[in-house]
């Protein structure tokens, strides 16, 4: 039996590379971006901003930003075969498992889908951006029978995104709320989707399909999907005065109570303020608060009870169900803001490239003897 000195479950606190993208300061609750902190980006700069930094290295100018706006809001369309396997795709999909293969389907269409170079991977990943908006809302609005929604190329990546999916335009201070949740989503380290998509890599398979992986890795409830299952667990609660009790059950019975609790963040994950202020505003802007309300009574007993914090997925699904956001799509729209943080992490591992392959430890039988098949039980 090989001993198991150096062995971490889950890899927790092992290096895994080295990055120059991005670092979480669990000490003082921050997420640095390209040196940037992530709050001063949440506050003061368009999605489309931080993406550039991403993909780039720093912050644009104002012509290289309209630039990229530009080669973004020219490549939003889908290719018709792709829109054609929308439509044939059964209505009960999950809209995560229809945009893998709509992620995967896009490497046909796209000339340079081999190509591995960095300046082809930045191009890829513009077109990734651009065009994984339109398949999320367009897979949605088919599976509910309506007609798609074409993109609307005056509006900026939050705004349009929430036209295709509506058929009408938003509200100012929602598109200004979801350019604030993809920024907050676009990049967080090397997290799970994000190594997935950098062990795909290290392989020198391509963008689309390190890319692709990504999008499964991101789909699993304790990834991605924990901003649905929370919302799911509020809805299931109904009452704010039913919420203690709720939490109270489910901890006595061992239940995960979702949205709570993260590897990285021990005194708090800075995200979740300004998640929270979204949701202030949009509760503002509806006149009701019911959503916050309960959230605060789940969020306070947690603390109360087992001092646990929130993630930026719980306070992200009530947000987000305050817009009229269809659940199924809290995390396709999750992934429409971190394949800009995936891209560049799948650059960054084909510039530097050496093949991921870690050990591990055998826990399986030793010196069996082998029986011919006719000596066998």
């Amino acid at each position: 039996m090989t001993e198991k000195l150096d062995y971490s479950p889950g890899l927790e606190g092992i290096i895994a590379g080295e990055s120059a993208i991005s670092r979480i300061d669990a000490d003082r609750n921050r997420l640095i971006i390209r040196g940037y902190d992530l709050v001063d980006l949440a506050q003061g700069a368009s999605y489309e901003e931080v993406a550039y930094l991403l993909l780039y290295g720093d912050l644009p100018s104002a012509s290289q930003l309209q630039q990229l706006e530009e080669e973004i809001r020219s490549q939003r369309t889908v290719p018709q075969e792709i829109m054609d396997m929308l439509a044939q795709a059964p209505a009960s999909l999950h809209p995560m498992a229809l945009l893998r293969t709509g992620v995967s389907a896009l490497a046909f269409e796209d000339a340079e889908a081999a190509e591995n170079a960095h300046d082809a991977n930045v191009r890829k990943a513009i077109r990734l951006i651009a065009k994984i908006p339109t398949i999320i809302t367009a897979g949605y609005r088919l599976a509910c029978g309506d007609d798609p929604v074409a993109p609307d190329d005056s509006l900026n990546q939050a705004a349009n995104l929430l036209y295709m999916l509506r058929g009408s335009p938003a509200e100012s201070y929602e598109s200004e709320s979801m350019n604030v949740s993809l920024i907050l989503y676009a990049e967080h380290g090397f997290n799970a989707s994000t190594f997935t998509a950098r062990v795909v890599a290290s392989t020198t398979s391509d963008l689309h399909a390190a890319v692709t992986a990504a999008v499964g890795a991101l789909a699993g409830p304790l990834h991605g999907g924990a901003n649905e299952k929370a919302m799911e667990m509020l809805l299931e609660i109904g009452d704010v005065d039913k919420g203690k009790q709720f939490v109270l059950d489910a901890l006595e019975q061992k239940r995960k109570i979702m949205g709570f609790g993260h590897r990285e963040y021990k005194k708090g994950d800075s995200r979740v303020p300004i998640m929270k202020q979204l949701a202030e505003t949009i509760a503002s802007a509806i006149g009701d608060r019911h959503w916050l309300e309960l959230g605060d009574v789940v969020e306070n007993t947690m603390m109360e009870e087992k001092k646990i914090i929130p993630n930026v997925d719980y306070p992200c699904g009530y947000t987000y169900y305050m817009m009229k956001i269809p659940i199924p799509l809290y995390t396709p729209i999750f992934v429409s803001s971190r394949v800009a943080g995936w891209s560049a992490h799948v650059i960054e591992q084909h510039d530097g490239n050496r093949i991921i392959r870690p050990d591990h430890i055998y826990t399986g039988p030793e010196r069996l003897v082998f029986k011919d098949l006719k000596e066998r039980a």
